[in-house]
């Protein structure tokens, strides 16, 4: 039996949008689920942060809203808002699809920066619908 994919897979079509677009790929190939323990900068971490359903009251499947967190890592601050201006570019009002499950819309909803472990960090946050 195969279990149909869910908004607990967004993070799926999050990644494979980001390798396929091309800014993003000139600044990164590296984009790693949740976290990564030997990376090189620059690179992307992403991971689910929140999802909320609104059921349907006949069986079919309600809409699914999940909060994706996409960090970029760089040495540079301005590489960094580079890196998240491609990320942003690539997501922002966006849909897709990805191994039978489809990104119905996706729009950045926050936006934060720091500095940790050596390395300059944007992270953006988005809201997906699947």
């Amino acid at each position: 039996m195969v279990v149909p994919k869910t908004s607990l897979s967004a993070g799926a079509v999050i990644r494979a949008v980001l390798l396929a677009d091309a800014e993003v790929a000139a600044r990164t190939n590296k984009v790693f689920p949740v976290a990564t323990d030997s990376a090189e900068l620059p690179y992307i971490l992403y991971r689910r942060m929140a999802l909320s359903s609104t059921p349907q009251k006949s069986r079919q499947p309600g809409v699914d809203e999940t909060q994706i967190e996409v960090l970029c890592f760089t040495s540079g601050y301005g590489d960094g808002i580079e890196l998240a201006e491609a990320v942003r570019a690539a997501l922002d009002q966006r849909s897709a699809e990805s191994n039978g499950l489809r990104m119905r819309a996706c729009y950045m909803i926050d936006s934060e920066e720091a500095y940790q472990d050596d390395a300059f960090v944007q992270q953006l946050v988005f809201s997906v619908k699947i």
